[in-house]
């Protein structure tokens, strides 16, 4: 399970890479510099387009480095222009792609470390479930929903591609 979560979620940081090249045409259509849409939000009390980003990336390494027993290798969290958005998501999917199946062999055992929560860890399957997996699905649909709010030209599609259908 963990390996094919942290593929799915890899993906999705890939979809991202689309999202990005879209947004780039649409502010050179509107005749716009890009660097708008890297410090869009959709509320004023919420983080950048560029954070959200960030944050996706974080999880996801996090999650093939902490359930493969690994420490996370560390990213700056200082992308300031659309290249460096597609470089940061580009690392993470390397890295991500770097760890093997056979290494979330005891993903479930692992103690997991929260920052924010000195003295205290979550064990790997609850990491996972509770943490991993909805911070990367928030900060995705984050992402998109702030290219989508101002005019880039994204669907539901380039959300979600791949689908593997099947014949039948």
């Amino acid at each position: 399970m963990y390996y094919d979560v942290v593929s799915q979620c890899r993906q999705n940081l890939a979809n991202l890479l689309t999202c990005l090249d879209k947004a780039e045409q649409h502010a050179a259509a509107k005749k716009f510099d890009v660097a708008v849409l890297m410090h869009s939000r959709l509320a004023p009390d919420m983080q950048d387009f560029t954070y959200q980003v960030q944050s996706a990336c974080n999880y996801v390494k996090a999650a093939a480095a902490w359930l493969s027993g690994q420490t996370p290798p560390r990213h700056e969290d200082n992308e300031r222009t659309i290249d460096e958005l597609r470089a940061r998501i580009k690392k993470t999917i390397a890295f991500v792609e770097s760890v093997p199946e056979r290494e979330y062999a005891n993903a479930s055992e692992q103690k997991v470390r929260l920052s924010w929560a000195p003295g205290r860890f979550l064990g790997g399957r609850d990491y996972f479930l509770q943490m991993t997996i909805p911070n990367t699905y928030f900060h995705i649909a984050m992402a998109y929903a702030i290219l989508r709010h101002n005019g880039v030209d994204i669907g539901k599609q380039d959300y979600l591609r791949p689908i593997n259908f099947v014949e039948g």
